[in-house]
């Protein structure tokens, strides 16, 4: 009997997959745990109809990332920080406070977590931060430390 996979089963598949296995098992343990379905016409255009859905929206996230690797790929933006003696910053230069300065600058959105720094920012200079906006998609960006103007 061929039915699609509600919820993952440990040895016959994951989720969504059609799978071929005994009536009984299919009538005795998957249909009542509501484990699987019976891969009817209805559900079979179900299950096209939602991979359809997966794949476009796939498509689109590359597509944005894309176009924000382009937007923002070698630009450089430029933070302020206080700092005490000998140049050193209170503190450092966090992911969140970059991400923030993009958002500011650039009008792009980030999450701070995709934001990859090669190393802790706790003097002025100029550094180079990788963002990593898809598998396969990254852009670089330039970090400038400033002093903060009083």
């Amino acid at each position: 009997m061929k039915v699609i996979l509600l919820e993952d089963v440990k040895g016959s598949g994951s989720k969504g997959e059609l799978i071929n296995v005994s009536d009984g098992y299919a009538r005795n343990y998957l249909f009542p745990r509501k484990l699987a379905k019976q891969a009817d016409a209805q559900a079979m255009n179900e299950l096209k109809n939602a991979e359809a859905a997966k794949e476009f929206r796939i498509r689109t996230e590359i597509e944005n990332a894309k176009k924000t690797a382009e937007k923002i790929n070698g630009k450089s933006v430029k933070l302020s920080a206080t700092a005490g003696q000998g140049g050193r910053l209170f503190g450092s230069v966090t992911a969140r406070e970059i991400a923030e300065e993009i958002k500011n600058q650039y009008g792009v959105e980030l999450d701070k977590r995709k934001i990859d720094l090669s190393a802790d920012i706790k003097a002025f200079g100029t550094y180079e931060c990788e963002v990593r906006l898809y598998p396969g998609i990254s852009a670089k960006i330039y970090a400038v430390v400033g002093e903060k103007q009083a």
